[in-house]
């Protein structure tokens, strides 16, 4: 099967280079006036074809690799029965994150006025990463802090994520230091 499909493309790949080789040839030697302004629009036509059959196969892609959506990923979830954490971070930002005992697959992330419901993503680390692929928030939790990021985006919006029992040992160490 993989043989028969090389041998296609191989071939649709002479057939088309034999095609350009042959309109080139043709093309070349008029030099009427209007025939040069013919060749003029169609070569400007054709980055605008290109372009559009890249964009559509790039979009076709990208739903291929898109990941499934689903409503709780959009919707603001329910945080009643939960356990608030506070999150201190660089910058000012402040992040509220709700855990529920009965269920450790999700948790609900406060960031900017808004609740998002993250599910969790198995690590080989160690590490607690929750994400939300609807709207590209993923947390990341590792004992010493807790980052915030933004997969659309690809960028930080959180760093240096402290609760108040981190913050608490970053400071018995810093004084640890300080006395020793």
């Amino acid at each position: 099967m993989a043989t028969l499909l090389s041998r296609l493309l191989a071939a649709g790949a002479f057939a088309l280079a034999a095609l350009g080789l042959c309109a080139h040839a043709s093309a070349a030697p008029e030099k009427h006036p209007k025939a040069e302004d013919v060749l003029k629009a169609k070569s400007k036509a054709k980055p605008k074809a290109k372009a559009k059959k890249a964009a559509a196969a790039g979009a076709a892609a990208a739903a291929v690799a898109a990941p499934a959506f689903t409503a709780e990923d959009e919707a603001e979830p329910d945080i009643t029965d939960t356990i608030v954490t506070e999150y201190s971070c660089e910058l000012g930002n402040k992040i509220t994150i709700y855990t529920n005992a009965k269920d450790e697959g999700h948790i609900a992330l406060r960031w900017k006025k808004r609740l998002h419901r993250l599910n969790r993503v198995g690590t080989t680390t160690g590490a607690l990463r929750f994400e939300n692929p609807f709207w590209g928030l993923i947390w990341i939790g590792i004992p010493a802090k807790g980052i915030l990021l933004d997969s659309k985006l690809n960028r930080q919006l959180a760093n240096e994520c402290k609760n108040a029992e981190q913050a608490a040992a970053v400071a018995s160490a810093a004084t640890a230091q300080k006395n020793g």
